[in-house]
C-alpha cells in the first residue's frame, strides 16, 4: 500500500506532525490578527505556542524524533534557528520582540527547515510591503539617497548613522511572517507531507 494512499485515508498515520501544523496555523492566523490591529504580537500567543511545540513533539516523537515526527530534538533545533537571527535584530532595534518569539513558536512546531523558508518567504513578503508604502505615499527616492548616503559613509572611518528617519513609514513585519509562513505551508502542501526540502534547496 502506497504511502500517499496512506495520507488519503489516514493522514495523521503517514504525517504524525500533522497536529503542529494545525497549531501552527492557528497561531499564525491570531499573530497577523494581533499585529495589524494592535502593532504586537503578545506573548500569549507565542509562549504557548513553544511550549505545545516542545511538550506534543516530545510526547510523539521522542527525544531524538522518528520517522515524520521530529520529537524534542527537532523542535528545539527549530525554535533556535527561527528565534536567534531575529533575536539578534531585535537587540538592535530592528524589528519588535513578538515578531523574534513567533518565528521561535514556527520553528519549534514545524522544524528548523521550515523555519528557514518561512523567514526567506517573509523577508520578501516585507520588502514587498515597503516598497507599497514607500511607493504609496511618494518616499522612494528619498528613501533611495538615504539609503546611498548610508552605504557610502561605511567607507569613512566613522560610524555611520543610520539611514532610517525618525518618520520612516513602518510596516507590520509580523504580519510580513506570518504570510511568510503561510506559503512555506503552501509548499509543503504541494509537494506532500513528507517533503523535506523547500525552495531554498535545504
Amino acid at each position: 500500500m502506497s504511502l500517499g494512499f496512506l495520507a488519503t485515508v489516514a493522514p495523521w498515520r503517514a504525517w504524525p506532525d500533522l497536529w503542529a501544523f494545525v497549531a501552527l496555523g492557528t497561531v499564525l492566523i491570531a499573530a497577523a490578527v494581533s499585529d495589524v490591529r494592535t502593532g504586537k504580537v503578545y506573548n500569549w500567543i507565542t509562549y504557548p505556542a513553544v511550549a505545545v511545540a516542545l511538550v506534543g513533539h516530545t510526547l510523539i516523537g521522542g527525544l531524538a524524533g522518528r520517522e515524520g515526527a521530529m520529537g524534542l530534538a527537532g523542535s528545539a533545533a527549530g525554535f533556535a534557528v527561527g528565534f536567534l537571527p531575529l533575536l539578534a535584530a531585535w537587540l538592535a532595534g530592528g524589528i519588535g520582540g513578538g515578531d523574534a518569539k513567533l518565528m521561535g513558536a514556527v520553528g519549534a512546531l514545524a522544524g528548523w527547515r521550515f523555519a528557514v523558508a518561512a523567514m526567506f518567504y517573509g523577508f520578501a513578503v516585507a520588502a514587498v510591503l515597503a516598497l507599497a508604502v514607500l511607493i504609496r505615499r511618494r518616499r522612494l527616492r528619498r528613501t533611495l539617497g538615504s539609503i546611498g548616503r548610508f552605504l557610502l559613509l561605511l567607507l569613512t572611518p566613522s560610524k555611520p548613522a543610520s539611514p532610517a528617519a525618525a518618520d520612516s513609514p513602518k510596516i507590520p513585519f509580523g504580519l510580513a511572517l506570518c504570510v511568510g509562513a503561510g506559503l512555506a505551508i503552501v509548499e509543503v502542501v504541494a509537494k506532500g507531507a513528507m517533503a523535506r526540502k523547500f525552495i531554498l534547496g535545504i
